[in-house]
């Protein structure tokens, strides 16, 4: 399974931390995705949507 959003296509990230003694450790940074249930030409699908899509609206639930 994809850590994307099927909407805006935004991925994980490569970060680096940085300790104290000047160390660098790389991490991922991962966007917040959820499941939603949207209508899709006109059928309900189950697709991964990141909270800022949410919440600019560009997905709507099916009820």
């Amino acid at each position: 399974m994809s850590k994307q959003c099927d909407i805006c296509s935004k991925k994980p990230l490569r970060a680096m931390k940085v300790s104290f003694s000047n160390k660098h450790y790389t991490y991922k940074q991962e966007p917040n995705l959820q499941t939603m249930k949207t209508k899709i030409n006109g059928t309900v699908q189950k697709i991964k949507v990141c909270t800022s899509c949410m919440k600019a609206n560009k997905v709507q639930r099916a009820v």
